[in-house]
């Protein structure tokens, strides 16, 4: 394949999976889960990146999420997305990833009018991650999640102005939580778009289904990705093998 192509792989299951990566040559986007980041040692991650090296292999991580919140009003929350934070760089130090993809924790419901204070504790955030990610050589992608329209984002990244700060969009959250089409995200986002993240639904549910077997309109997709961000990393969101195996023959004409 021509373009940069990664695939979602729990580190906690790694060691299952790795044969199979190395066989067929896939670059993993590593999951890095607050459990998965407390049971790794130095020597299993450093061994991990020897032999996706060895294989010519690169990988992304997708960093802890769950309750993490860099922007939120509550300190003691944001003291522990900070100490999660600081162990997945950590980690990112001996697996030297391309990207790294992080949430936003930011929702209209909690923040619709405290949203000033989540970015500017959001930025404060950012800014301590950043030095550390420009040392590694690595990339820092936001991902939308529950995101309707693109302004929150925007104002992130126009805060932050930094380079190597930008998006991760996810066409497959961007279908469930939608109240503007997709030209219309690329058009205030596009320039900031570092990684994507490549799964389908029909608007209802987050099922990480193969690209066709939902309502996403791939076509537009990759037309928009080729305007905006033809050098992006891209990364197939399947959580089993079968469907990995459909979505990298489904979309072979379009990142081949």
């Amino acid at each position: 394949m021509s373009k940069k192509v990664f695939v979602h792989v729990p580190y906690s299951q790694i060691a299952e999976h790795l044969p199979f990566i190395l066989e067929r040559k896939l670059n993993p986007e590593i999951y890095l889960s607050a459990d998965a980041l407390d049971a790794a040692t130095p020597a299993q991650l450093a061994e991990t990146a020897r032999a996706l090296k060895g294989e010519g292999l690169s990988c992304t991580i997708h960093a802890p999420f769950m309750d993490l919140n860099p922007g939120s009003l509550e300190r003691m929350l944001r003291d522990a997305t900070m100490h999660r934070f600081r162990q997945v760089l950590d980690a990112a130090e001996l697996l030297r990833p391309e990207v790294m993809v992080f949430h936003p924790g930011f929702d209209r419901w909690r923040y619709g009018e405290a949203q000033g204070q989540w970015l500017e504790l959001s930025v404060a955030a950012w800014r301590e991650v950043l030095p550390r990610t420009r040392e590694i050589g690595t990339v820092v992608a936001v991902e939308n999640i529950f995101e309707e329209e693109p302004s929150t984002l925007k104002a992130l990244f126009e805060a932050v102005q930094e380079p190597s700060f930008g998006h991760c969009f996810d066409v497959g959250h961007w279908n469930l939580f939608k109240r503007v089409g997709m030209e219309e995200w690329f058009e205030a986002l596009g320039g900031w778009i570092r990684e994507v993240h490549i799964h389908d639904n029909s608007g209802t549910r987050d099922d990480h289904a193969p690209p066709g077997d939902g309502a996403i309109d791939f076509k537009l997709f990759f037309e928009l990705m080729d305007k905006y961000a033809p050098d992006a990393a891209f990364t197939i969101e399947s959580h089993s093998r079968p469907h990995l195996e459909n979505s990298l023959q489904v979309l072979a004409p379009y990142l081949g």
